[in-house]
């Protein structure tokens, strides 16, 4: 019962939730973050299945929040896929927690648990360890770096030898919309 209850709150935009145990990064500097990101490598989920030459790209809002465009291409289908949402800090000053939203009220948990000082790839994990993401400011990040990663996600309890790498290859017409 008190699950169904936490899952009904985090729904309606409270709470969006982060895996126990987890730490969000201490602080993103919202300039910085802003742009697009490449996704290097996901754990699976159907939402995204089938996608590759994915993009997140992140436009800071007035009102504190970010516009967020997540593009992919459909390889079986051969047609951009996009979704947009907003998402909000849950905490302020902000640090890693965001909640999104890409279905107006419904908020899932965005955790920022890992981020480069230099802000060339992030981890980003959802409200439990079945959602984990690895963007990079490049569509590639070199097999150290990506190893390093997988190491401290599994030394963290993910498992991250279930990520899926992420094919950019830029045979795909390009997409031309623009914000």
């Amino acid at each position: 019962m008190k699950a169904n209850l936490r899952a009904v709150w985090a729904a309606a935009g409270g709470d969006p939730g982060i895996p126990g145990g987890i730490k969000p990064v201490a602080h993103v500097d919202a300039e910085r973050y802003k742009g697009t990101w490449y996704e290097i490598a996901r754990l699976d989920h159907p939402f995204e299945r089938r996608l590759s030459e994915v993009t997140a790209s992140y436009y800071p809002r007035a009102d504190g929040g970010f516009d967020v465009v997540n593009r992919g291409y459909d390889v079986v289908k051969r047609m951009w896929k996009e979704a947009r949402g907003v998402a909000y800090p849950v905490n302020q000053p902000a640090d890693g927690r965001f909640k999104v939203t890409f279905f107006w009220r419904f908020y899932a948990g965005y955790n920022i648990i890992l981020l480069d000082p230099e802000y060339d790839h992030v981890v980003i994990v959802g409200p439990n360890r079945h959602f984990l993401w690895v963007l990079a400011r490049t569509p590639w990040i070199s097999d150290s770096v990506f190893k390093d990663i997988t190491h401290w996600l599994s030394s963290q309890g993910f498992p991250a030898s279930d990520l899926n790498r992420v094919h950019h290859e830029r045979s795909y017409p390009t997409h031309t919309g623009t914000r």
